[in-house]
């Protein structure tokens, strides 16, 4: 398959994604009918009950750690799964690779232990 195919191919997929997308919103805009504005849509509830304390509440900076580690592990699983996919074709050479790779996580995971991001609070 030459590369114009290739690029052919990538265009269609977008195109028919796109196609999809418009005809999907189109049924849905044709099939919900007309929508009443109401009061009590525009009210914060949570289970049929109004909220206790106030909506926009902000997350202490203690869970950036977390989420940075979360990010790191996400994408090692993100990456590992390529990567064994083609450790047949590539050898030591891939194994290595990601051998560097995790090492680089590991040091992560022991700078934020280090620092206290794993403990509970």
């Amino acid at each position: 398959m030459s590369a114009i195919q290739q690029y052919a191919m990538l265009f269609g997929m977008i195109v028919a994604t796109g196609g999809l997308v418009v005809s999907l919103w189109a049924a849905s805009r044709s099939a919900s009918g007309k929508t009443r504005k109401e009061k009590a849509k525009d009210v914060p509830a949570a289970s049929g009950e109004l909220s206790p304390g106030p909506v926009w509440v902000r997350y202490h900076a203690r869970y950036y750690g977390y989420a940075l580690l979360f990010l790191a592990f996400d994408m090692e699983m993100a990456y590992m799964y390529p990567w064994a996919v083609v450790y047949r074709e590539l050898g030591l050479v891939a194994l290595l690779d990601m051998g560097v790779f995790l090492s680089i996580l590991f040091l992560g995971l022991l700078y934020g232990w280090s620092q206290g991001a794993l403990r509970r609070q």
